[in-house]
């Protein structure tokens, strides 16, 4: 698999330990707006927004990362929908602790 320099990033990320993952400020307030958009999208705030703005991020930004987590999240629940799983050869060790029904 490619990005093996993050590999222990990915694999905190894959357990769901974000604090583990060792991200900067600025990366995690990013993934925390992903994890809003996923787990409660009507609560993401124009504060929330401009905390992006205020560490970095453009808006276009900003803007991509919510569609990608919009699409990822109708990804996974169109897989969830129809009991797909993804080959052992992308998952050898089996679905992410992340991603398992329990984690959300």
């Amino acid at each position: 698999m490619q990005g093996e320099a993050y590999g222990s990033v990915a694999q905190a990320l894959r357990d769901g330990n974000v604090d583990a993952a060792g991200l900067d400020g600025r990366h995690r307030l990013l993934l925390d707006f992903a994890a809003t958009i996923t787990r409660h999208a009507y609560r993401v705030t124009d504060e929330q927004v401009q905390a992006l703005r205020e560490v970095g991020w453009s808006d276009a930004q900003i803007a991509e990362a919510a569609y990608v987590a919009a699409l990822f999240n109708l990804f996974v629940r169109l897989a969830d929908t129809f009991g797909i799983e993804p080959p052992p050869k992308y998952e050898p060790g089996g679905i992410p602790k992340a991603a398992s029904p329990s984690a959300g």
